[in-house]
């Protein structure tokens, strides 16, 4: 559902510090334009998603790697500990070696040195409570570090939906976003906190655990090394065959959020028309992509582990069948086999922790893609360098040759020209798909115009900012948007320091201030299941919102197309009240709300064909009157 109104708070946030530098411009204009267009759904066109492109593992992780330099310094710190643990660890062995052999040597002399034993084993105790503390400091730094990078990346992102033109959310599925907000940010942040501290000391353990095991025993070590190169090549095998169903995993579970949010803004008229059965087997068909890419991503990720296992207790038999033998050669003692039986575990487990780990980075570096995708589209034209400013508007507008259309090769308006002055309340009619609502987008800068211009005041908007533009201008909108808050906070939206009388006047004004009073708290009463409007107090609500606003232009987009014939009438009153000194522009389809309009502007086809009040418009007999007397041929 388009929220013009929200999307209005999402632009007008132009000044938020957009704090994400890491992506260069040809990143920007690589991602820009990933879109591709799928079939139309049940309800209505389906928003474009992104394209599934091919995933540029290693582009993504330098971005990522980018993204995260400030706080390079503790993740450098978090993994110092990382490496301190895993040598501590790794030192153990030794140590329960030279246990072992003084334990033999006892055992052969007929007395064990316990005062020998007891100096290893506090060592022991030493070495393995530093390895528990090490890994309790990188742990608490890598989740204080990891909390703060998705905290970024979701401000990150929070500002450059303020950033984005309205056509990107005109064009893009609202499940998807939220997909890459909720489940990407989440997916990457779990990686970070448990992936990287634990591949870094997985790699310490296995580096130092193939140093210990040659200087121990080379021919032991080269028979662990040997019986787990068999997972080294498994692991290569399976990282890439499992790359693109991760990436597809998190492709479609963007679109089945995107289908759900769709199918659930429409609920009311899924079951008007009794589409539910259609709608599931839409639905059906996504989760089954999902299903099998999930599988899929997950059964290769899950091969690892087993294999890992297979491969560690393949080791701890090769190693003692091997001792066994030079053992009893006198090649090597029992102390060996003792320590290689610990070596072994230490060896094999870094590649349990790799096997897991390139799981999650997969998974994490398709979520990494699609935030950076997101972050790196284009944006609004930077404004900052605007200095001139429209403070006290009095409301003349002009449009000179507009042309216009939402796609380059499809031009809907076609020099278009029009002046509006001060104060004038001003109405455009026309058929549906004429141009009208479009005309209010170039008019508050939603779209940017292919050619012409529009003045405020003689002052071209295209050298104000939008910020500024939209000051100007109050706005009530077909489809009415309530956020979670009290009808006063709803009334007063975005406006501070607005007394109570003057919400109480506004509502009073549009026949709401009865029905408020019936609410427990009145007007602080939460907009829930205590407060539930109907579709024409709802937009009552937005009328008095523009009215507490009190900007110097008004802007009226079938204003009254959900309220009932009386409501109307106690509407348009109210309306004339606030228009007075105002320039107002109305667009209706009820041709009976403008007949006191100054000028009437009749389109077609994105072209002023008619022009003039109602009554030298009826006169003419043209168009306008036919659309006129066909709202009342009945009646007649």
């Amino acid at each position: 559902m388009k929220k013009i109104e929200k999307n209005e708070k999402i632009i007008e946030k132009l000044d938020v510090e957009n704090n994400l530098d890491v992506l260069n411009e040809s990143d920007k204009q690589s991602t820009s334009h990933k879109k591709v267009k799928i079939k139309k759904g049940k309800l209505k066109n389906k928003k474009q998603r992104p394209a599934k492109v091919k995933y540029p593992f290693r582009k993504t992780w330098g971005t990522l790697f980018k993204y995260c330099k400030r706080f390079l310094p503790a993740t450098i710190i978090a993994l110092v500990f990382a490496i301190g643990g895993a040598i501590f660890t790794i030192l153990g062995p030794d140590k329960i070696s030279d246990m072992a052999e003084v334990i033999g040597n006892g055992i052969g002399l007929g007395g064990i040195d316990m005062k020998k034993i007891a100096t290893i084993g506090f060592t022991l105790v030493g070495f393995y409570s530093a390895s528990v503390i090490f890994g309790y400091l990188q742990g608490y730094i890598m989740t204080v570090v990891t909390q703060k990078i998705t905290k970024k990346m979701r401000e990150d992102i929070s500002t450059k939906i303020n950033r984005l033109p309205l056509r990107y959310f005109d064009n893009t599925s609202h499940g998807d976003i939220l997909s890459r907000v909720t489940n990407d940010v989440d997916t990457l942040g779990q990686m970070l906190n448990q992936s990287i501290s634990g591949l870094v000391s997985a790699v310490t353990l296995f580096v130092g655990s193939i140093v210990m095991m040659f200087v121990t025993n080379w021919m032991l070590a080269l028979v662990a090394i040997g019986a787990s190169l068999f997972g080294f090549i498994f692991m290569g095998i399976i990282v890439g065959s499992a790359q693109k169903y991760f990436v597809a995993q998190q492709n479609q579970l963007g679109e089945i959020n995107g289908h759900i949010e769709e199918v659930y803004n429409g609920h009311n008229v899924v079951k008007a028309f009794n589409a539910e059965k259609s709608l599931y087997s839409e639905f059906d068909k996504i989760n089954k992509k999902l299903y099998a890419s999930s599988f899929k991503s997950q059964f290769l990720g899950g091969l690892m582990m087993p294999m890992m296992s297979f491969v560690g207790n393949f080791g701890y038999v090769a190693v003692c069948v091997v001792g066994a033998v030079l053992s009893l050669k006198g090649i090597s003692g029992i102390e060996d086999i003792v320590a290689f039986m610990i070596y072994v575990r230490l060896f094999t487990q870094p590649l349990s922790t790799f096997a897991q780990s390139m799981s999650s980075l997969q998974s994490a570096g398709a979520a990494s893609y699609r935030v950076f995708e997101f972050l790196g589209e284009r944006e609004l034209e930077d404004e900052s360098y605007k200095t001139e400013v429209l403070e006290n508007a009095e409301g003349n507008i002009e449009f000179k040759n507009i042309n216009f259309g939402y796609n380059p090769d499809k031009t809907i308006i076609n020099d278009f020209s029009a002046k509006v002055k001060a104060g004038q309340k001003i109405a455009i009619v026309g058929p549906t798909g004429a141009g009208k609502t479009t005309m209010v987008n170039l008019l508050m800068r939603f779209y940017e115009v292919n050619s012409g211009d529009i003045l405020i005041d003689g002052v071209s908007s295209q050298k104000l900012t939008r910020e500024n533009v939209h000051e100007l201008f109050c706005m009530v909108l077909q489809d009415t948007w309530l956020f979670e808050g009290t009808i006063y906070d709803n009334i007063v939206y975005n406006n501070k320091n607005i007394p109570l009388e003057k919400v109480i006047e506004a509502s009073k004004a549009v026949g709401l201030h009865h029905f408020i009073q019936t609410l427990p708290q009145g007007y602080y009463t939460p907009l829930n299941e205590e407060a539930n409007l109907s579709a024409g107090q709802k937009q009552l609500v937005t009328i008095a919102r523009a009215m507490v606003d009190d900007a110097p232009m008004l802007i009226l987009d079938e204003a009254t197309s959900n309220v009932d014939t009386r409501t109307e009438i106690l509407i348009q009153n109210a309306m004339d009240k606030l228009m007075t000194g105002r320039t107002s522009i109305i667009i209706a389809h009820r041709l009976s709300t403008i007949k006191n309009a100054d000028l009437i502007l009749v389109m077609k086809d994105g072209d002023i064909i008619e022009s003039g009040n109602h009554q030298q418009l009826l006169e003419k007999g043209g168009f306008y009157a036919d659309l006129y007397n066909s709202q009342f041929e009945q009646t007649a």
